[in-house]
Formats: structure tokens, sequence, C-alpha cells
């Protein structure tokens, strides 16, 4: 005879586990704003207040929605084309998720903050860091939180309705643009023994008297 106690924590595995499948096809379908916890709920055949016990909230729902499709192993960085296509076409899938949003404006909720942070850091900031490291850049840890924030603008930014360009472009066409400005100048200055203390980007490969014909 099966013990209670086993019963019981085998119908909140099983709940968890439809939550955490419901919110992952949600959020692809319909995008993070636009997906309910009741929604979510509904789909996983649960009560939706079950979000708030297993998980906390609907933010740090989404962090362990990250957490279940890529595991625990470290990413590569967003200098490589296949990783930014890859975040980028997330993002216009799911529109602004807060591990984005953390990146320009801080959470309301203390817990999601500190959870989605973690993410950020783990997987978009250390990555770059530890690019910038082996390259023997100075300052790996302000240029990485720098490339990510312009990054994390940029795909936040197609969905504000505020740039008309950037929200008519594809992200095939996001992608190329932001490794000819970014990626082609971190593969320039790494060919060149990396970049010496107070040197910027725009200023890799260039000559004193003319800017960097690549972008700003």
């Amino acid at each position: 005879m099966t013990a209670p106690g086993t019963d019981r924590s085998r119908s909140a595995a099983r709940s968890r586990s439809a939550l955490l499948r419901a919110a992952t096809e949600l959020f692809s379908e319909r995008g993070y704003d636009r997906t309910t916890i009741r929604e979510i709920g509904e789909r996983a055949g649960v009560d939706a207040a079950l979000i708030a016990r297993h998980f906390g909230s609907k933010a740090l729902l989404y962090v362990e929605v990250l957490r279940a499709e890529h595991g625990d192993i470290a990413p590569v960085d967003l200098l490589t084309e296949p990783r930014l296509r890859e975040v980028a076409e997330r993002t216009e899938r799911r529109g602004p998720v807060p591990v984005l949003r953390v990146a320009v404006q801080p959470l309301s909720e203390a817990g999601a903050q500190d959870a989605t942070r973690a993410a950020l850091q783990a997987r978009l900031v250390a990555p770059l860091r530890d690019r910038f490291a082996r390259e023997g850049r100075d300052r790996p840890g302000l240029r990485a939180d720098i490339l990510v924030a312009a990054v994390s603008g940029v795909l936040l930014a197609r969905h504000s309705g505020a740039f008309d360009d950037l929200a008519d472009a594809s992200v095939d066409e996001v992608v190329d643009v932001l490794m000819e400005m970014y990626g082609a100048r971190a593969a320039g200055a790494a060919s060149a023994g990396g970049l010496a203390s107070g040197t910027t980007w725009a200023g890799a490969g260039a000559g004193p008297a003319g800017p960097d014909p690549s972008g700003p």
C-alpha cells in the first residue's frame, strides 16, 4: 500500500511537470506577455494557483522554462553568430522576456529580480566575459556588460514601437547588423592581439585620424 505522503509527492511532481510543459508551449506560441497564469493552469489541467506554490511567480516560472530547455551547460557567447541568432529568434517568438527586461529595468518582485539577473549573468554575460578574458582584453567584465546591455536593448526595442526600421526588419537582418557592428570588431581586435588599455571597440582597427566605418 502506498503511503499518503508518497502519493502527494507524486501528485505535486506531476503538477509541476505539467505546468512547466504548458508554460513552455504557451510562451513559444503566444509570447511571455500574452500568456496568463490562468491559461498556463488550464493548459496543464491543474489549478493555476499551484504556479505560486511550485515556482513563486510567472517570471520565476520562465527562468525554470529556460533551465529545462537548456540545462546547466554554459552556452557559447553572443559574438558567436548562431548563439546571437538563437537569442534573437527566441525573443521574437516570446517577446520581451524577463531575462532581457532585467538588463534594462529592475523587476518589481525581489525574488524574480534575483533569479532573472542570475540567469542573465550566467547565460549571456559570463560567456562573453570569459571570452574577452581569454583574448587578453582589458576590463572584460565591463565589455561583456556593455555588449549584453546593447543587444538586450536592441531586441527589446523591436517591440517598443519607437523604431520603425528596427521593427520592420527581419530577425536575420537584425542579427547581421549586430554581427557587423560588434562581431567584426571583436574578431579584428582579437587578431591584433587585443586592445590596449583605454582603447574602445570603435577604435580597434582604425587609425587615430579616422572613424570606424562599421558604425558608431
